[in-house]
């Protein structure tokens, strides 16, 4: 399998497309960051802030004006965890934390944008806008067909210079255009809605032979619908005829039960507004909306779902 997945629900997206035994490809931040150390420093968020000139600074450093968004510099494990907004003085000084940032409180379109870079420069795009729920969460996620001028004239220069030197995938969030985080991998949560495996296919000639080659004139857009459960239960897998009934419409690319069902609940890097226990993609939100509620139906009228950790 060429793409380096730790999560079992995923690896329905590459398992069936060969890769030279050399070939690295991550899917984990902890990963890219180890195979890239000389560009790992776009981990560093406080540094991504400052390269765009946005008024940023560590915990320590009191605000100048608010309201502004605080969060960790550091975090390989996503999920929001630590983000707040800070509204004022009392917000920053209940909210200080040693390794944490405030940066500019942007507005606008929070979007995911993955990008094919040949030495820093853009090849191919593919852009996500995110629909907020509460406390950190998605209500689903809009994978668009079309370009993002917004994202793409001001991301665009950013990669050529400070991506310059790098071959393979990146995933740019930002919120305005304006870039708020940077990972050295694609958001391995839609691979089924931007091509499936032609599109894994040219990412694994990217990272084997440094060029980008995909032919991609069917794109269409797709949705990404999550569903989040109330923390403090323990959750069981769906049975797989339950899970199969939902793939079998034609409105549903795939299913993914995005949890570890052996694992302690806290183990699990949540947002405060929820666990995360399933994805569903799809090519028509009603449909996938639907899904996710018999989903959620399933899960709260389980049996095992009174046990606490």
């Amino acid at each position: 399998m060429p793409i380096c997945e730790i999560d079992p629900w995923r690896t329905q997206y590459f398992d069936r497309v060969p890769c030279p035994d050399h070939v690295l490809i991550p899917t984990e931040d902890s990963d890219a960051w180890i195979w890239n150390p000389r560009h790992r420093w776009v981990y560093d968020k406080l540094a991504v802030a400052q390269s765009q000139g946005l008024a940023a600074a560590p915990h320590g450093v009191t605000p100048s004006a608010y309201p502004v968004f605080s969060k960790p510099i550091y975090n390989l494990k996503g999920m929001g965890v630590g983000s707040r907004a800070l509204h004022g003085e009392a917000d920053y000084l209940a909210a200080y934390q040693p390794g944490h940032f405030w940066s500019s409180l942007l507005s606008g379109d929070h979007v995911s944008s993955d990008v094919a870079l040949v030495d820093g420069v853009p090849q191919w795009w593919r852009h996500a806008r995110g629909y907020a729920g509460d406390g950190g969460t998605f209500d689903y996620w809009e994978v668009r067909a079309d370009a993002n001028a917004a994202v793409e004239d001001w991301a665009a220069p950013w990669c050529r210079k400070h991506l310059a030197g790098y071959t393979g995938m990146a995933n740019l969030e930002t919120i305005g255009g304006r870039i708020i985080e940077v990972h050295l991998r694609f958001a391995d949560q839609w691979p089924d809605l931007y091509g499936g495996d032609a599109w894994v296919e040219a990412v694994v000639r990217l990272y084997e032979i440094g060029k980008w080659v995909y032919t991609d004139i069917e794109r269409r857009s797709g949705y990404s619908v999550v569903l989040f459960l109330p923390h403090g239960r323990r959750y069981r897998h769906p049975p797989l005829p339950v899970q199969q009934e939902i793939v079998a419409s034609p409105s549903i690319s795939s299913l993914q039960i995005s949890f570890h069902e052996d694992w302690p609940i806290d183990r699990h890097a949540m947002p405060p507004g929820g666990f995360r226990a399933a994805i569903v993609n799809c090519w028509d939100r009603a449909a996938g909306a639907a899904a996710r509620d018999r989903l959620k139906a399933w899960f709260l009228a389980s049996d095992d779902q009174s046990g606490r950790r």
